[in-house]
């Protein structure tokens, strides 16, 4: 079986609602995930959102929201589980990663190695 592109738990997807919700913009459809290059570790993951789907981007629907996978973050987010953890001192949003190798001590970055093509492959042709 197929790894899934990404997936998200419904702890994900309410909040996901809600800060949709809270954004005010009646055009906001979802949000798109990505990494960008920062931190000690290499990479950081990153959350914006989406008024339009960007040619190109993977897409997971679950649990009533929309996320969008940019194209370049794939090969670093196959097979990740989306969650949201509220803590006493604060609440974000984590991703259960089987690519990433490490991460640094403040937990701002993460070290991430590439999903293997044919598995990326396999996951996007089961997605279709």
């Amino acid at each position: 079986m197929a790894l899934k592109i990404m997936s998200i738990t419904e702890r994900a997807a309410d909040e996901v609602k809600s800060i949709i919700a809270q954004s005010g913009d009646d055009d906001v459809v979802g949000v798109r995930v990505g990494v960008k290059n920062a931190g000690c570790a290499g990479m950081a993951y990153t959350l914006d959102y989406v008024k339009e789907a960007t040619p190109g981007d993977d897409h997971v629907s679950e649990h009533g929201v929309d996320v969008y996978v940019d194209p370049k973050a794939t090969m670093f987010l196959l097979g990740t589980q989306m969650d949201f953890k509220e803590e006493l001192l604060g609440s974000e949003f984590t991703f259960n990663n089987p690519n990433q190798t490490g991460s640094c001590g403040c937990g701002e970055s993460v070290m991430l190695e590439p999903a293997d093509l044919k598995q990326l492959a396999e996951a996007r042709a089961s997605a279709k």
